[in-house]
């Protein structure tokens, strides 16, 4: 059988041949540039490969360093911490510490006292701004075995000149419950105003009671040594006690007068003789005191119209004194008297003594809703200088804007010698404070 051989219809063998050569000839001609891509490709490849580690190594060393920091800084913070808590442990202990001598202290600074300030004018006279003080009053007590408390009086003079006096300073020691031992320079104990009222927010009048100022009739102060203290007498009664040893009281001269007896404390002793005195009162039942006051000893003349007198010859001086006291509901109700005399001497620059005494009763109300307190006072002083003696009766109105501070108005009817201040009557306003 005779085969045939199959062929595309229009091609012939020569055409064949020449494309076959055809795509020979540019495949050899392209083998060399493509080689070329070929090479740069893998260089690249290789340098991409390089770059690639080496940025696997950076990462890696920037890993290792940002763990070391973070270890660092960890060690920073819990270190800071443990500083912080430190500090939080101590400022807790501190407090705790605080705490505990807050509640059993073993020594206390306290700082109180009091100021004023008032005007006054007088019947047909011409009116001023005549009160401007401040007393100040520090205590320091350790334990429950000694106190230090003093007083100072700093006041505004008439010719604006400041004036500063200490009122009383003292060491004091509690031998017990029921006695104290005190030294120094302290108030008198001679019956109730000078000790316990006088102060201006405490006293319910804006003046004294004639005669318990300065130089009159009622001791205000003492150097020397007091024991003091109080009892139980059954569960509502009570006895109080006081007895002191001092220099005692000086004596001036004026015009060939007893100036008065000057009793303010003094650390001087001219005659050498000691006044030894006291004050004892019972309480029946509470807020209803009686007391009696008495001292005895020797004065001296230490001054004659300015000139210090020496050696001038020692005189008997005795002090005596009566008080009571109620307060009931809204009333308070208290009354006081006391005197000293001097007595004569012969052999002295100035042989005549001399007495000065007085007394008061006072009594006050409080009001509506005890913001407001009427008070009315008596009083009747005698002096060995008829100029001095005076009878006083004083009418006041208080507004009590707290506990501790009060303004006062009040009137003063006064009856003395004529032309002498003590027989014009008097209106005193007053702002007192204490703290």
């Amino acid at each position: 059988m005779k085969m045939t051989q199959n062929r595309i219809p229009g091609a012939s063998p020569f055409r064949g041949s020449f494309l076959a050569a055809l795509a020979v000839f540019v495949l050899a001609a392209a083998m060399p540039a493509l080689a070329q891509d070929l090479a740069q490709d893998a260089t690249r490849m290789e340098e991409l490969e390089a770059r690639t580690a080496a940025i696997m190594e950076e990462l890696a060393a920037l890993r290792a360093e940002l763990e070391l920091a973070k270890k660092e800084t960890a060690s920073v913070e819990i270190e800071t911490l443990r500083t912080e808590v430190a500090q939080i442990a101590e400022i807790a202990q501190r407090a705790e510490t605080s705490t505990l001598a807050r509640d059993n202290p073993i020594s206390v600074t306290h700082l109180a006292g009091y100021a004023a300030a008032g005007y006054s004018t007088t019947k047909d006279g011409t009116g001023s701004f005549d009160v401007a003080n401040f007393n100040p009053i520090f205590h320091f007590q350790y334990a429950d075995r000694i106190l230090w408390e003093s007083e100072l009086e700093i006041d505004v003079g008439d010719n604006g000149e400041t004036e500063v006096g200490l009122e009383y300073s003292t060491i004091d020691i509690f031998l017990n419950d029921n006695f104290a031992f005190v030294a120094g320079k302290f108030i008198s104990p001679i019956g109730q105003f000078r000790q316990n009222i006088h102060p201006s927010w405490i006293n319910k009048a804006p003046s004294a009671p004639p005669g318990f100022g300065h130089d009159a009739a009622a001791p205000a102060a003492e150097v020397g040594f007091q024991l003091r203290g109080g009892a139980l007498v059954s569960e509502t009664s009570k006895i109080t006690y006081s007895a002191y040893v001092g220099n005692g009281p000086v004596l001036a001269v004026e015009d060939g007068e007893l100036h008065g007896i000057e009793s303010g404390g003094f650390t001087g002793d001219a005659d050498d003789e000691k006044v030894v005195g006291g004050r004892f009162s019972l309480l029946p039942i509470p807020k209803l005191e009686f007391g009696l006051s008495a001292a005895f000893g020797d004065v001296a003349i230490v001054e004659n119209d300015g000139m210090e007198v020496e050696d001038d010859a020692a005189r008997s001086y005795d002090v005596f004194g009566a008080d009571a006291a109620y307060q009931w509901n809204n009333f308070d109700l208290r009354a006081e008297y006391v005197h000293q005399k001097i007595g004569n001497q012969a052999l002295s620059i100035l042989p005549e003594g001399g007495t000065w005494k007085t007394w008061y009763a006072q009594g006050a109300y409080k009001f509506a809703q005890a913001k407001w307190e009427g008070v009315l006072r008596y009083t009747d002083y005698h002096s060995p200088h008829p100029e001095q003696s005076q009878e006083q009766v004083l009418v006041g109105l208080n507004y009590l804007l707290t506990a501790n501070a009060v303004i006062k108005l009040a009137y003063e009817y006064n009856d003395g010698l004529n032309g002498e201040l003590t027989n014009k009557d008097r209106i005193m306003f007053q702002i007192a404070y204490g703290y």
